[in-house]
């Protein structure tokens, strides 16, 4: 069994997986982001809190054949096209003030 914090959760988790704390809070991950499960809070979205960041947790498999599994592929695609657009951004940034520095040289 492989436990995460809850920043090392968040990059692991998939969408349709489950995670889970010790204690039995459990979340799952939507295309429309993460999820309380079950509780009182069920189907509501989570709130990034402090109490969140001194929990470990644990991702358990995917349900077979859930309705967000079979979105999955398409949606961590995007996600992946959304950040190299954005890391390209970035560096397209960073190297024109780097060329437009006084007193560097290119």
């Amino acid at each position: 069994m492989q436990w995460y914090t809850f920043g090392q959760m968040l990059a692991q988790i998939r969408i349709g997986q489950t995670a889970a704390t010790p204690d039995g809070r459990a979340v799952i991950r939507t295309r429309g982001g993460l999820l309380w499960q079950g509780g009182r809070l069920g189907g509501t979205v989570v709130e990034v809190r402090d109490y969140l960041f001194s929990d470990i947790w644990t991702i358990s498999e995917d349900e077979a054949g859930g309705p967000e599994n079979e979105m999955r592929e398409a949606h961590e695609r995007r996600e992946r096209e959304m950040l190299v657009n954005q890391y390209e951004e970035v560096r397209e940034d960073f190297l024109r003030d780097r060329r437009h520095t006084p007193g560097r040289e290119t």
